[in-house]
């Protein structure tokens, strides 16, 4: 059986847990408000704006997601009913797929970035201080790499 968490451990993830749900609710309710667009719309849409070409392979574009094939699929379909992503094939390689940002994404991104950050700012990066941002910074970017290295090596083939 696994060792239970020491009582300032507890407190600590429970603390996380409870206030990063509190927190993605309402950075998701104030985008839904402000622009109609849920959070991983606009997720979306800033990483097709940052890609090259403002494109992005299916694949590559549901693992920057961390979304699985279908979940993208239909995030993609949904968008793309609404004129803000388009679906082309991948030039170099016609077997694939690319998700391309359309001039309606890049307005509505436009439209809602200011409100999104607004909103980033009120409930989150205001409360903090240079330290605490640094300190979360270090924790998540190393919480993420090991995160991602351990994902992709229960994947791999070697692994299974």
């Amino acid at each position: 059986m696994t060792e239970s968490l020491d009582s300032t451990r507890e407190a600590a993830w429970r603390a996380y847990i409870e206030a990063s749900q509190r927190l993605y609710t309402q950075l998701e309710e104030d985008l839904r408000v402000d622009s109609d667009l849920s959070f991983a719309d606009y997720h979306v849409l800033v990483l097709l704006s940052e890609a090259p070409g403002q494109r992005l392979r299916m694949g590559e574009l549901a693992s920057r997601l961390i979304f699985s094939p279908s979940r993208l699929t239909y995030q993609v379909s949904s968008m793309q009913r609404r004129g803000l992503v388009s679906k082309e094939p991948c030039p170099d390689d016609r077997r694939g797929s690319e998700a391309v940002l359309t001039a309606a994404g890049l307005l509505a991104l436009r439209e809602a970035a200011p409100h999104h950050l607004a909103s980033v700012r009120t409930h989150l990066m205001d409360d903090l201080d240079d330290a605490e941002v640094a300190c979360l910074t270090r924790v998540f970017d190393r919480l993420g790499e090991r995160l991602r290295a351990s994902r992709v090596s229960s994947t791999t083939p070697a692994s299974r």
